[in-house]
């Protein structure tokens, strides 16, 4: 299942809106070196890009949050921290397996798809209508 950046995603806030469209390709690339079955070590790659990025998006944010005087930074922060080690519990249960299996899949869905389309139209949006006044 690929990520589409459509309306219903962006927040209005340019660079908020164009690092998304990156970590959308990044976890679409994730996603497919899964599910076509590649060897291990590409997934394992796969996602440390991901993660790479996903902290450079992550500070990105929390400055803009910084500097906009955001009230829930604090909250914001503690979702940033949660997904950050959901990824390294994936990467640690991808290098336990042979390669992405079923239920690994099944994980990068529920702990990285589901959880950053619900952080973009929940956390982000309020960030982005914080900055814009």
């Amino acid at each position: 299942m690929s990520i589409v950046l459509e309306k219903d995603l962006l927040t209005g806030n340019e660079l908020i809106d164009s690092e998304h469209q990156e970590l959308i390709n990044r976890i679409n690339k994730l996603i497919e070196s899964c599910e076509s079955g590649k060897e291990k070590t590409t997934a394992v790659k796969t996602l440390d890009f991901l993660m790479d990025y996903t902290e450079f998006h992550f500070r990105d944010e929390e400055k803009l949050q910084e500097e906009s005087g955001y009230p829930e930074i604090e909250n914001h922060k503690l979702q940033h921290a949660a997904f950050e080690q959901a990824v390294k519990e994936l990467k640690e249960m991808l290098e336990e397996e042979e390669g992405p299996t079923d239920a690994f899949v099944a994980a990068v869905n529920k702990n990285i798809t589901e959880w950053f389309l619900n952080h973009i139209q929940v956390w982000d949006k309020k960030v982005a209508d914080h900055v814009k006044g």
